[in-house]
């Protein structure tokens, strides 16, 4: 009889790439890691893992097993949500990754409501960047994500993860409110921020692929002179009259007067939502959170 748990390891391996990368995202060592997968292969009574340079490759049978676990792992988290569903009470921990605009607008209120509706249930929550959660979420490693999509610029897909709609918020380019420099204040369209120091995310982030395209339609390369992933430094560094930004607009929900909006061609929106494995999906902690989620999203629209 094969064991669950080493198969499991065999699973994350097939979707990390690496020993170490599997430790690390199981709380294991490598060595340990290594030594269940070696009595994996002595159970399973043919090779399953070969060595090419310094890294680890499935064989043929290592594959199969691999792919007879996925629906393995799905019948579980099938079996788990059947189970919670018999409870009287929600219960059990879900954990969920967010990017910083929810962090900051719409998880505070969510967290609340739940505590107070559903008090024996636990909600983990880390800040995540939309397109790694979206992974880690597929690997197991988190029970729901909140993630973000630009126009014409889509998140990922994984196979297994079911998605559905948050919310969305407009997408403009923001400057001083009030300020006496004459340059900023002459700001009514994104051609006239050509010639100022902008501040965006880091690249590779979604945003900054956007607002970058954004700006070379517009005929011209912007001027990034500030770079942070921290969306409230960004509101600062422009309030303070330092910079300006393309920013959506959920980034602001309690700072209202601190920035002057300008419309951009089209008026853009940016879309949240939200994802699951199909397989837990109908579990009543995961569908509790997303009420909740909902619930916040719509009164902030």
């Amino acid at each position: 009889m094969l064991d669950m748990k080493r198969l499991r390891l065999l699973w994350e391996l097939s979707a990390r790439g690496t020993v170490v990368a599997v430790a690390e995202a199981l709380n294991y060592s490598p060595s340990a890691v290594s030594q269940q997968l070696a009595l994996l292969e002595r159970e399973a009574g043919v090779p399953l893992l070969r060595k090419v340079g310094r890294t680890l490759e499935l064989t043929p049978a290592a594959e199969v097993l691999v792919e007879e676990t996925e629906g393995l792992l799905a019948g579980l988290e099938h079996a788990e949500a059947a189970l919670h569903r018999r409870h009287a009470e929600v219960s059990g921990t879900i954990r969920v990754a967010v990017f910083q605009t929810a962090v900051l607008s719409i998880m505070p209120k969510a967290l609340h409501s739940l505590r107070s509706t559903y008090p024996a249930l636990r909600v983990e929550m880390v800040q995540y960047e939309p397109e790694i959660a979206l992974r880690e979420t597929w690997g197991r490693g988190f029970d729901l994500v909140v993630a973000e999509q630009y126009p014409g610029h889509a998140a990922p897909h994984f196979a297994g993860l079911d998605r559905q709609p948050l919310t969305s918020d407009s997408i403009k380019l923001c400057v001083p409110a009030h300020d006496t420099d004459p340059a900023f204040e002459a700001v009514t369209s994104i051609e006239h921020a050509a010639g100022l120091p902008w501040v965006m995310e880091p690249r590779g982030a979604a945003s900054r692929h956007w607002a970058e395209q954004a700006c070379r339609v517009a005929g011209f390369e912007p001027d990034v002179r500030y770079e942070t992933a921290d969306l409230q430094a960004h509101v600062r560094l422009i309030e303070s009259g330092n910079a300006v930004a393309i920013l959506p607009g959920l980034v602001q929900v309690g700072q209202a007067g601190m920035l002057r909006e300008v419309q951009l061609d089209g008026k853009p929106r940016r879309t949240l939502f939200t994802a699951a494995r199909a397989a837990g999906g109908m579990h009543p902690g995961i569908v509790a959170v997303r009420e909740a989620l909902q619930s916040v999203a719509a009164s902030l629209v």
